[in-house]
């Protein structure tokens, strides 16, 4: 069957995933193929001394989203999408979205990137024993109760980005478990919050006076291939303004980016790993057993079916870099040269490779927010040098090249050195990934490990929830989750494998050994700079 007849029919699988800049969505067949896509862009406010987004930009990037990719099958298959095999929406993890009742926004939507919450990550994960980091749900909903703000009592619902988008479009309070872990520790063995956890809590804040209780408002847990409601007449609507998308679509769980993450790079086993390199930069590595002790830096999530995985996840990662890269692109302006900021990417990146192992001693840090793996809670990027540093193009870049998974080699040498676990495989994806070899080649020094990037890396968390979509449609005949990938997704697509060089590595090791050496000139900056 051809693709035409395939969207036709509805034998199609549709996933939008909420980046931190840009809403896109991705249409495949079930074995994965991808037949049409659409974007948005969208960037955070810093208000009130917090990173938010408007929710009603969520929307309307999503309409956005949709009515792009609509146009994309439009113009290349010549038909109307009206029904669908399944979709599924994805989002940035964590955060903290609070409803009344009545379904009324009570607070201002606080993002991951926020690290207002340290009073409360540190009470909870001494209750817990269990690391509870700054930007999960129940670290902003404790210290909103905290901070006194009148508004919780009122709470019916708390949601995360991706939680409250498919709320929206089926009326069904529930989540993927591998979201869910974002905002409250789980169970793997019962693909739930941890219930003495969960009495644990309720009994904190109960002795505070309040009457909330955490599986009132948080949304129910499920887990891939599990069927999360349907699209309603008001959630098609809200999706396609042209009113062509028929109700009655199912919905797989929604899903956070580390989840589709995973799903995109085949990495939901244990043993497997990868990296999702963006505005934020995490790592995720799928687990054997649990870890010797408890860590503040490293974040125990799982994966979209419940296994247990170690996240280093940094708060900060490209954006930084990205501003660098359009400084130059204002230079070429300058100097009349027209160049396309994707070749300007690639060059810049490509040139990198002519540098230093160790980065000819430059320093670079992004940080635009606090950062959880280093202590740090508020941001101030900086350029750091010394007048016997290699100050040139190729050392410049390679070192914000480093620096963007500085962070997440701190977590990753905890896992991989002093815990001993054990990775046959990591893989690689996101924008940092388009340009070949480069930051494939600079991962794998990071973590002494092979890496692989395929041709779908930079489809990202969009294919991955797509991905969940389709096993929900068609995939759970195929088996786990982890067999239809294997089997049926993977066994098809190419991707090479970079083995770590051994003067990078080294090269890697001293540069991440100044930067934490250097760590007291972020938080010197901090202190300083307040304009």
């Amino acid at each position: 069957m051809n693709a035409a007849e395939l969207i036709k029919q509805g034998k199609t699988a549709l996933g939008i995933e909420f980046g931190s800049t840009r809403i896109k969505g991705v249409l495949i067949d079930y074995d994965g193929n991808v037949l049409a896509s659409g974007a948005h862009e969208w960037e955070n406010k810093f208000i009130d001394g917090v990173w938010t987004y408007d929710l009603e930009d969520a929307v309307k990037g999503m309409r956005a989203c949709y009515s792009a990719l609509k146009k994309e099958v439009q113009d290349k298959y010549g038909v109307t999408i009206r029904t669908l095999g399944a979709a599924g929406v994805s989002a940035m993890m964590h955060g903290y979205i609070a409803l009344d009742e009545n379904d009324r926004q009570l607070a201002r939507f606080q993002t991951w990137r926020n690290t207002n919450t340290t009073e409360a990550a540190d009470e909870l994960t001494e209750l817990f024993d269990f690391n509870i980091p700054l930007r999960w749900s129940v670290a902003h909903l404790y210290q909103r109760m905290l901070d006194g703000e009148d508004h919780v009592e009122k709470i019916a619902s708390v949601f995360t980005l991706a939680a409250y988008m498919h709320y929206r479009l089926t009326g069904k309070k529930v989540i993927g478990v591998g979201d869910a872990a974002g905002m409250f520790p789980i169970d793997s063995d019962a693909i739930d919050y941890d219930e003495e956890m969960v009495r644990k809590f309720d009994e904190l804040i109960g002795s505070k006076g309040s009457a909330l209780h955490l599986r009132d408002v948080f949304p129910a847990v499920l887990t891939a291939g599990d069927n999360a409601g349907f699209l309603t007449e008001e959630g098609a609507a809200l999706m396609d303004e042209d009113g062509d998308l028929e109700a009655g679509i199912p919905m797989c769980p929604p899903e956070g980016d580390a989840g589709t993450g995973m799903t995109a790079t085949n990495s939901v086993a244990p043993r497997t790993g990868n990296l999702s390199a963006g505005t934020s930069t995490f790592a995720m590595v799928v687990l054997e057993k649990r870890l010797s002790k408890v860590y503040r830096e490293i974040d125990m999530v799982t994966t979209p079916s419940g296994f247990p995985c170690a996240m280093s996840h940094a708060n900060n990662g490209t954006t930084d870099l990205n501003a660098w890269v359009r400084l130059f692109g204002e230079f070429c302006e300058l100097m009349g040269i027209k160049a396309d900021m994707g070749e300007l990417f690639s060059k810049l990146y490509t040139n990198s490779l002519k540098g230093d192992p160790d980065c000819g001693g430059l320093m670079a840090y992004g940080y635009y927010s606090g950062e959880n793996i280093t202590f740090i809670n508020e941001g101030r990027p900086l350029f750091v040098r010394t007048t016997g540093s290699k100050f040139d193009l190729a050392n410049f870049f390679k070192a914000n090249l480093y620096t963007s998974i500085g962070a997440v080699k701190l977590g990753m040498d905890i896992l991989l050195k002093d815990e001993g676990v054990k990775l046959d495989r990591i893989m690689g994806h996101g924008g940092l990934f388009k340009t070949p070899l480069v930051m494939q080649r600079y991962l794998a020094a990071a973590v002494n490990t092979p890496v692989t990037v395929m041709a779908t890396a930079s489809e990202g968390g969009a294919w991955g929830i797509a991905l969940l979509a389709a096993y929900l449609a068609d995939g759970k005949a195929d088996g786990k989750l982890e067999d239809y990938l294997d089997n049926r997704i993977f066994s098809k697509l190419a991707g090479d494998a970079v083995e770590p060089d051994p003067a990078e590595v080294e090269g890697f090791e001293q540069f991440i050994q100044r930067y934490s050496a250097a760590l007291d000139v972020e938080r010197a900056a901090i202190e300083a700079v307040k304009w």
